[in-house]
């Protein structure tokens, strides 16, 4: 039985060309096309039909650490692991960026939900990294009756998988759909020991709470749990022979993928060197034996919360990259658009020598810089053809939006939020919406400014054909000539471009 895409291969062989470069599934335009296709089938044969919308947790930042070669490997594999995972007949497509979408043909929510929880095991196991998805799950005709409004419900499902801490699948509904060992993944403890007594009433004390337990009787077996299990908090043994506690601590807090676990010291040693010695290794807390269990099990209980605090925030900012690539899925000539703006800023910005804060910064501004227009009308955003002052004045609006949408992570985002203010002022105070001038312009917004120009140059839109690479960057430099754009960021772009 052939699935609809397979049906528009043999009947268009254009179909091929929306195929996705780095996962060789369909793209976003196809699924589109196959989502009305199973609305009309649908409506002759009375068959209900499930739409799945996947999104890989915290990939952004995974992304950004390990470089956009190895996050495509990762993608190429969790597409690879969904086809396994599905039947013949359900179709499968790259959303956008790393959101996955899949139609399960003729399901109902039942077994919609079980496939679903099928495939975001298979792409846990799939990956070293054991990376987690949260996944969306609607029904039609019960969730939408129409592609946008389908569309529109599963991205509030996803969202709602992303709120509750990820790694789920959720329908609104049903609700979550999790065994209780997906569930510890979100609260497991690694007790370390080289004395199994000792490891044993640590087990018996934190069972009562329901956490998962993870034993380790030595620093080498407990470096090898890290990486092969998601550890939520670690009890930390300080005098073990081989690698003591302090040296598994110190290598732990030093690497990025690990740095924010919670590590409680455990010792016998209750003298001020040690506690020193303790904290200088990076130590969230100690506890001295034996242990209180009241005490223990509420100081385990605050740092595990807190760990899944920092899990929540970078959970919303993954929500504000949805919603980005959500909206810039409204216009499909803008496709890709916010993450070639954010990735050419980060590549000026690392040719500029910017710290790894400023570098995290304009990758977020560059994602985000056009989230506000989830406030523009579509009949305004998709104009085709000259907009008129009534429907300017609208579009310069936003960056203000974009800008209080993203306002509440203003601890995390930090100066993003003013690349995502300012990305269209000009140096000689004619842009919006603050008609700021010169260096009153942050550096991070003057760099976005010139790439979202860049790249609006040489894309199709509904009113023009993209220029080709040569006559773009010559207007780009007839606006730096001018005074508009910063010439600095526009030299850079250049090279960056050229290399």
């Amino acid at each position: 039985m052939m699935n609809t895409l397979q049906e528009l291969d043999v009947k268009n062989e254009l179909a091929l060309d929306y195929k996705d470069g780095v996962t060789n599934l369909y793209g976003h335009s196809l699924f589109q096309i196959a989502v009305d296709y199973e609305i009309k089938r649908s409506e002759r044969y009375g068959k209900e039909f499930c739409l799945a919308l996947i999104d890989a947790d915290r990939f952004s930042f995974y992304n950004e650490k390990n470089g956009y070669a190895q996050g495509d490997l990762i993608l190429k594999r969790i597409a690879e692991a969904i086809e396994i995972s599905i039947r013949k007949a359900d179709i499968v497509a790259r959303y956008a960026g790393d959101q996955f979408v899949i139609i399960f043909t003729e399901t109902n929510i039942a077994d919609g939900l079980k496939i679903s929880e099928r495939t975001r095991k298979a792409i846990y196991e799939a990956t070293d990294e054991k990376l987690t998805v949260s996944i969306g799950v609607v029904n039609y005709p019960n969730d939408g009756k129409s592609r946008p409004s389908l569309i529109s419900k599963a991205h509030k499902t996803l969202s709602e998988a992303k709120i509750k801490g990820g790694n789920i699948v959720y329908y609104f509904d049903n609700k979550t759909i999790s065994s209780k060992k997906n569930q510890s993944i979100l609260s497991n403890v690694l007790v370390v020991d080289d004395n199994l007594i000792n490891l044993k009433v640590f087990q018996a004390m934190l069972a009562t709470e329901g956490y998962q337990i993870i034993l380790a009787d030595n620093g080498s077996d407990a470096l090898h749990c890290v990486e092969k299990h998601s550890i939520d908090l670690i009890l930390l043994d300080v005098m073990m022979p081989g690698i003591d506690g302090y040296e598994v601590c110190q290598r732990l807090k030093t690497n990025e993928k690990t740095r924010l676990i919670p590590i409680i010291l455990i010792t016998a040693l209750d003298d001020a060197p040690s506690k020193i010695k303790g904290i200088e290794a990076g130590a969230d807390d100690f506890i001295t034996k034996p242990p209180n269990k009241v005490e223990l099990l509420a100081r385990v209980k605050s740092l595990i919360k807190f760990n899944n605090l920092n899990k929540n925030l970078a959970d919303v900012k993954n929500i504000l990259i949805s919603i980005a690539t959500a909206v810039e899925a409204k216009d499909s000539y803008t496709q890709g658009h916010v993450e070639r703006v954010a990735n050419f800023s980060v590549a000026i910005g690392k040719k500029f020598g910017l710290s790894d804060k400023e570098i995290e910064a304009l990758w977020f501004a560059g994602i985000l810089h056009d989230v506000g227009k989830i406030g523009i009308p579509d009949i305004v955003l998709n104009k085709n053809g000259k907009l008129n002052d009534n429907e300017w004045e609208i579009i310069k609006k936003h960056p203000t939006i974009g800008y209080k949408i993203c306002l509440p992570l203003n601890n995390n985002l930090g100066l993003a939020l003013e690349g995502i203010l300012h990305h269209h002022e000009r140096l000689d105070g004619s842009g919006y919406p603050d008609g700021i001038k010169g260096d009153l312009i942050p550096e991070i917004a003057r760099i976005v400014a010139v790439v979202d120009l860049y790249d609006a140059l040489v894309t199709d839109r509904p009113y023009r054909k993209g220029m080709d690479n040569e006559k773009a960057l010559s207007i780009i430099n007839d606006e730096a000539v001018s005074g508009k754009l910063d010439a600095r960021v526009a030299k850079a772009l250049f090279e960056v471009v050229s290399s």
